[in-house]
Parts: structure tokens; sequence; C-alpha cells
């Protein structure tokens, strides 16, 4: 048996607008909502304010990052340094 995914608050939507959109939707809005860590203080108190514009309760600090997500940015450019360190060695 397959294992069915929780649709959480895209339940307000009832019937409409179809499984797979409110499946994708209820993927961005998990991770919107949930925890973000500031870089700063480095404390879970970090909010999303609009898209794109974040700020964190605990120091205060307002900063910009991705529109659902603080850290796809830093994964992305840790990885990037990865690679870069790796081409270095090979060399």
């Amino acid at each position: 048996m397959a294992k069915i995914q929780k649709l959480g608050s895209v339940k307000r939507f009832g019937p409409r607008y179809g499984r797979s959109v409110k499946y994708k939707l209820a993927k961005i809005e998990a991770i919107q909502k949930g925890k973000h860590q500031c870089p700063y203080c480095h404390s879970l108190k970090a909010k999303r304010l609009s898209a794109g514009i974040w700020s964190c309760g605990k120091c205060g600090a307002k900063f910009t990052g991705k529109a659902y997500s603080i850290q796809k940015a830093a994964v992305e450019e840790a990885s990037e340094k990865e690679k870069e360190e790796t081409k270095e060695k090979e060399e």
C-alpha cells in the first residue's frame, strides 16, 4: 500500500484545484512556514515577512534570502565551494 501524503494547511481548498497542485503547494508551505535558522545569531527564530524578506525574532536582523527558504542559497553556495575545492585538488 502506498504512503499517503498529508495535506496540512492545503485542506482549506477542499475538492478544488486538483490533487497534484495541492501536493506541490503543501510541500512549499511546509518549507516556508517551518523553522529557519538566523544567519547572524544562529537561533531558530527567523520568520518570513514577504517574498525574499526575512526577519529574526531574537536579534532583530532583517535580511534577504530565497522566496520560501533561507537555507537554499547557503546550500548552493556551499556546494559550489566544494566543487571548486575538488577541482583545485585534482589539478
